[in-house]
């Protein structure tokens, strides 16, 4: 069964981000060893969210209040794939302002190339006012996905979830 955000402690702090968040990507990141890099392709489409609350790890001083969270999507279009992570939140005392950060494995295909990769989410919330970051973990693609980097940007209108995936692989050569 899909769930959606609902007004739990961390997953209504998740789902604000996500509701409101678009991705950013800070810029390349010196490599050691340079990769000759093919062109910035854009994956679309659509995906199914699962987020399953777990058990409260209980309450920081005052009011704060920590989550835990696993995450199951399955994604459609462009990225035909399945994922399975975590979400770990923390909401503070001031209405509106947290954080949250979740890493995901995402398994299937990608344009026509199968394989895998790791998904780091990063979302800082102040005053209502979001910021969410995901990218792809380096040197975690597999198979024909191996070398690829890139961020995902979360697209919520209409209660339906979209992304749009700008990634890079390897020139072969």
């Amino acid at each position: 069964m899909m769930r959606r955000c609902v007004p739990a402690i961390g997953v209504a702090l998740a789902c604000g981000f996500i509701a409101h968040a678009r991705a950013t990507n800070s810029g390349p990141v010196d490599k050691p060893d340079a990769v000759k890099r093919g062109e910035t392709m854009h994956a679309q489409g659509t995906f199914d969210v699962n987020i399953i609350p777990q058990p409260p790890e209980g309450k920081a001083e005052g009011s704060t209040t920590l989550g835990r969270m696993l995450i199951e999507k399955k994604f459609h279009g462009d990225l035909e794939a399945v994922s399975k992570g975590q979400m770990l939140t923390g909401m503070a005392e001031v209405k509106g302002s947290g954080v949250y950060v979740a890493i995901e494995q995402v398994k299937g295909t990608l344009n026509g190339r199968s394989g895998s990769f790791i998904l780091h989410h990063l979302g800082i919330m102040v005053r209502g006012v979001p910021q969410l970051s995901v990218t792809v973990a380096p040197d975690s693609g597999t198979g024909e996905l191996a070398g690829i980097e890139g961020s995902m940007t979360i697209i919520i209108a209409d209660g339906k979830h979209a992304y749009d995936f700008a990634y890079t692989l390897p020139k072969g050569d």
